[in-house]
């Protein structure tokens, strides 16, 4: 057993495909933002100076605190997505306070986009690679069974989709993602963006493929996830954002939404909040 954090803990593995990781939502939900925060300050303080990137921690810790009530019932720690659930107040916290301090949505998802990735680089390789290997058709099968038999509304809505003759040993499409519901709610759309981009540095650290060409966050018809295991995902800042056409051919340029994109997801928050 690898213990990450007091409420994330790792089993340790006994076979091929057998270690998960556990986690305590109450615990987490005490100490993700300091842990996260902790792991990737040079941000913070390179944008905005060592005092203010402290105060900018404390005040990260007080927002958070105050959207977790507010959170919705989806099922507790027993949600297969729980801890990505949980991650969403976090970022809308940061992203909150860094817009307060004159910081821009691209300030705040480097530091989410690092934050996290060092989160799953303490984790030894050995045991990432293990955790990766659950990554399979028939993991992937009983999730979408979990979401069907439990509607909860606002939940994540999955679909398995075979690979057999495809390039791909499997895929997950998702027609609802509840964390695209979470922020279109807070009205904060445009950062939708950044947390999707975290499946990249998710996959690269468990040596998993992931190629995705769409994603709801975007105003896609659904997230279409197709995965290869073992494989290989580079996770790159800024993000490459190749969902954002929504499957079509698009323009070279990466590294952030567009203006005119960002336009849009914001005025869709206004429009639908």
């Amino acid at each position: 057993m690898t213990r990450l954090t007091k409420s994330i803990v790792i089993d340790a593995p006994v076979g091929p495909g057998t270690t998960r990781l556990r986690f305590d939502p109450r615990l987490f939900a005490q100490e993700v933002p300091l842990q996260l925060l902790n792991l990737h300050t040079t941000v913070l303080t390179q944008r905005f100076g060592a005092r203010t990137a402290s105060v900018m921690r404390r005040e990260i810790l007080q927002e958070y605190r105050t959207l977790i009530p507010g959170l919705p019932d989806l099922g507790g720690g027993s949600n297969p997505e729980s801890m990505s659930l949980m991650l969403a107040p976090w970022a809308l916290a940061l992203y909150r306070v860094v817009q307060r301090h004159g910081g821009s949505l691209e300030d705040a998802g480097e530091v989410i986009h690092y934050s996290v990735q060092k989160l799953y680089g303490r984790i030894p390789h050995r045991v990432r690679l293990s955790m990766g290997r659950s990554m399979i058709k028939a993991n992937a099968e009983k999730k979408a069974r979990w979401f069907a038999e439990h509607s909860y509304p606002d939940n994540f809505k999955y679909q398995v989709v075979d690979g057999d003759g495809q390039p791909f040993d499997f895929g997950l499409d998702a027609t609802q993602c509840a964390i695209v519901n979470y922020l279109h709610a807070q009205q904060a759309d445009e950062l939708t963006p950044y947390l999707c981009d975290l499946d990249y540095v998710l996959f690269e650290a468990l040596g998993v493929g992931l190629t995705r060409t769409k994603t709801l966050a975007w105003g896609c018809d659904r997230c279409d996830f197709r995965v290869t295991n073992p494989g290989k995902t580079t996770s790159t800042w800024p993000p490459l954002f190749a969902e954002r056409a929504c499957g079509l051919p698009q323009p070279s340029e990466a590294g952030k939404p567009t203006t005119a994109a960002r336009d849009e997801l914001s005025a869709r928050s206004r429009r639908d909040g």
